[in-house]
């Protein structure tokens, strides 16, 4: 389904089991997998490469050359950025063109999320199953399962990959949904 009201390049690829909602742009070469739901007003920029079963809610903005693996979701109006030391001219004032800068993507990796408003910085990798909260700003790499939260984002626990702070539990950290059970191993969650 794609709203009458979507823009969608020509050239970008759209699985047909999809779901692309009013006023969201979706450019060239970008690639959009399975099962994929993408709110109103969602801007994903060229060559960037969605995996299946995404959720991308209303106003995120998505640029390139940003990957999102499998089950990623990403709240409203949660921004990827892309450019390191922005600038919109040259030291003499002439604008900048596309060629006087290097677009370095986001990746966030299976089944982590992404909160409301959230600001992820170019270069930054989310790990599986990493939590997001609203309104944080992540300016480094982020650990599989880490609770992320703040400006700038500083890790506060772990989750599980149900979202629910894992609890502490005969030695082990413990999803209190699925009671998958993992350790922590100097700084790095294991499955137990």
């Amino acid at each position: 389904m794609i709203a009458p009201t979507a823009d969608i390049h020509e050239r970008a690829q759209v699985a047909e089991s999809s779901q692309i909602w009013d006023l969201s742009k979706v450019r060239e070469n970008a690639s959009i997998g399975e099962n994929c739901i993408l709110g109103r007003g969602v801007y994903i920029d060229a060559g960037v490469s969605i995996g299946d079963n995404c959720k991308i809610q209303d106003n995120a903005l998505v640029y390139s050359p940003a990957v999102l693996e499998d089950g990623v979701f990403v709240g409203p109006a949660a921004v990827f950025t892309n450019d390191t030391f922005p600038r919109a001219i040259n030291p003499d004032g002439t604008l900048k063109d596309a060629s006087e800068w290097d677009a370095i993507g986001v990746t966030v990796r299976r089944g982590a999320a992404i909160g409301a408003r959230a600001v992820v910085l170019g270069g930054v990798e989310v790990g599986e199953w990493a939590l997001i909260a609203a309104g944080s700003v992540v300016t480094h790499d982020v650990p599989a399962h880490a609770l992320m939260v703040g400006v700038p984002a500083r890790q506060i626990g772990w989750v599980g990959a149900s979202g629910r702070p894992l609890e502490e539990a005969d030695g082990a950290l413990v999803d209190p949904v699925d009671g998958t059970r993992y350790l922590d191993q100097d700084g790095s969650l294991n499955e137990a």
